[in-house]
């Protein structure tokens, strides 16, 4: 499995699969010195980032549930979106004054949690970094996500073959968009779909008009759709007033409706753009015809995985990862638990979202 250097750069079956250790192959299993056991009862605190996409306001709801069914006493805090590092840092400290015995955290900044998951370690709670790694201290316990960097893959993927639905051959014209440069989880999944897209790129087959490749040139602040449309908006007036948009790599939903907005609002054909985290307006795009592909990360399974984490912890049992080698975070390799993230097309969508209660009907 590639090593990957974070700072450089759901159907239910598969929620089965992935819940018994399948997920990503192996099962491994990583122990930590604070995992003794504590109540039943004791506290397990979550902290979010602000509620930038449906994925973390469900996410939220799907922990109060989770924790109470499992007996813990909640806390979930989310970080406001003006303050949102600061917010995120008070909460963390909050939660290790109150006796948290487990914080869980989908960190706003991984890079600025350094300072609080330390103490967290020192107070004898277990840090685990939910679906974003916590970057560059070794008092970071698990890390719990898909696996992020075939997220990436699958998106470069996903646009190769819409494309290819397009016209048979290139050169197609394409526009790459990454992630805010805040989330450690946006240079991974930029460097997975970079993976499949540079030897297309490097051969001729892929053209990036406008020269924009790098992750900073393509960086979307705070993973905010305005910023995204307003790029978009700027590179169709200085690049694609004569040629054709054949394609656009979208890093997440949100900001790929905001590309097609763009588009839209300049009289232009719709590409084919990716996206992620099967949000309800994207699952209604892409059978409308016009975003092309998602990634299906059932929240319901990670989260569910996270409090289960959890749960063995509380028994003093070993908590089970399956990765022990991918995730440095610049101060140590954070043992892991992969999940398999699904790319979902038109094709494909009614049974991606067979048992999905609210995505399902939109497919039909």
């Amino acid at each position: 499995m590639r090593k990957r250097i974070i700072l450089t750069t759901a159907i239910a079956a598969v929620a089965l699969m992935a819940l018994s250790g399948c997920a990503g192959g192996r099962a491994d299993t990583a122990s930590t010195d604070a995992a003794a056991g504590f109540p039943a009862d004791s506290t397990i605190g979550v902290a979010l980032p602000s509620k930038t996409s449906e994925n973390w306001v469900l996410a939220g709801g799907l922990f109060e549930d989770g924790l109470k069914e499992a007996g813990f006493t909640g806390d979930v805090q989310y970080a406001g979106a003006s303050t949102t590092v600061k917010d995120q840092q008070d909460q963390i400290s909050a939660m290790v004054t109150n006796g948290a015995k487990v914080i869980i955290i989908g960190a706003a900044d991984g890079g600025q949690l350094a300072t609080q998951v330390q103490a967290a370690q020192d107070a004898g709670a277990v840090v685990i970094a939910y679906d974003r790694l916590i970057l560059n201290t070794e008092a970071v316990d698990y890390y719990v996500a898909y696996d992020n960097f075939k997220v990436g893959e699958l998106q470069g993927q996903a646009l190769l073959d819409g494309l290819a639905t397009k016209k048979a051959n290139g050169p197609y014209n394409i526009e790459l968009f990454s992630g805010s440069s805040d989330d450690a989880n946006s240079a991974v999944f930029f460097d997975g779909a970079m993976s499949v897209l540079q030897p297309k790129i490097d051969d001729g087959t892929l053209v990036v008009a406008s020269g924009q490749t790098d992750i900073k040139q393509t960086a979307t602040a705070g993973w905010k759709a305005e910023n995204a449309q307003n790029r978009m908006d700027a590179l169709l007036t200085s690049t694609y007033g004569t040629i054709a948009l054949d394609g656009v790599l979208s890093p997440n939903d949100t900001l790929a409706r905001a590309i097609i907005t763009s588009v839209k609002g300049a009289g232009k054909d719709i590409p084919i753009v990716t996206g992620q985290d099967s949000e309800a307006e994207s699952v209604k795009s892409i059978m409308a015809g016009e975003q092309y592909s998602t990634i299906n990360k059932d929240t319901r399974v990670l989260v569910a995985q996270a409090i289960a984490m959890a749960e063995a912890l509380q028994k003093g049992e070993t908590v089970e990862v399956n990765d022990t080698t991918s995730y440095d975070n610049g101060a140590k390799i954070v043992p892991a638990y992969l999940l398999p993230p699904v790319i979902v097309t038109q094709e494909n969508a009614a049974e991606a979202y067979a048992n999905d209660p609210v995505l399902a009907p939109l497919t039909e």
